[in-house]
């Protein structure tokens, strides 16, 4: 009896939020070169249409023709709908939901407003939710739905200063991803989470030189990740291979959760 291939997700049809940039274009990116149908969302058209053009380098020639951008806002149910009918409409269903949309900004809690928590919650955990909800009857359809959410070290390990909005707001993704996990499972859907580290990125790169020389060194590994490193964590459980694997955790950040203190680093 012929063996498949290992991971092979050639014609995989994949939906990735948050793909223009960052992580979220080094995980389409592997989707890409891997062959997978892939739908890059994001914001702005502009950032849109970068990124395709982008992946079309990376791809081969005919997986070129197998990448489509759309344009998203996760916060609106309605817009998230509207993704997942586009993506099924021109790849004939959705097998892989990406849900990695998520922003960071920096606030004191002392300081923080209502605005500033509301814009985290609502694009991090609610646009998480927002977006399998809206993919779900297209996953279903599938008979071997997969939901990668990107969630972080970050609330789940880790905290830092400045970012206790942001940490709750990872932390809850896991929350929703386990009960999540139990409720899809009759439909063959799998739901796990990648939990990057720091990862090299326009956004960290605002953060100063003198974080990033703090982050690199608290890194056993030392060096900070690569986007797409968090993206081979996210084919691996968006493939066939990984489906007995659901409600789990993927730490990808160089060991940096492992120190008892910088002391052993030595």
């Amino acid at each position: 009896m012929p063996v498949a291939p290992l991971f092979d997700l050639s014609d995989t049809r994949v939906v990735v939020t948050g793909g223009t940039k960052g992580i979220g274009f080094g995980i389409a990116s592997v989707f890409a070169q891997a062959g997978a149908r892939v739908a890059v969302a994001g914001r702005s058209q502009t950032g849109v249409d970068t990124a395709v053009a982008a992946l079309s380098l990376v791809a081969d020639a005919d997986t070129r023709a197998r990448i489509s951008g759309f344009t998203v806002d996760v916060t609106d149910p309605e817009s998230c709908r509207a993704l997942a009918a586009s993506t099924a409409a021109v790849f004939g269903g959705i097998d892989v939901l990406c849900a990695n949309a998520g922003i960071f900004p920096q606030a004191d809690l002392a300081t923080m407003t209502p605005a500033q928590l509301d814009e985290v919650l609502d694009t991090n955990v609610k646009g998480t939710i927002y977006a399998v909800q809206a993919c779900l009857p297209a996953l279903r359809e599938s008979g071997r739905g997969r939901v990668v959410l990107t969630s972080s070290i970050t609330g789940p390990t880790t905290g830092y200063p400045g970012w206790s909005h942001y940490g709750a707001s990872k932390a809850a993704q896991l929350g929703f991803m386990r009960t999540a996990a139990i409720e899809l499972a009759k439909h063959a859907i799998t739901v796990n989470a990648v939990l990057p580290g720091n990862v090299e990125s326009a956004g960290l790169d605002e953060m100063g030189e003198d974080y990033l020389a703090s982050m690199t060194s608290a890194v056993p590994l030392r060096r900070l990740g690569r986007a797409e490193e968090i993206g081979y964590a996210a084919a691996f459980l968006a493939s066939r291979e990984a489906g007995y694997i659901t409600g789990q955790t993927i730490v990808v950040d160089g060991g940096q959760t492992l120190p008892e203190s910088p002391d052993a680093l030595g």
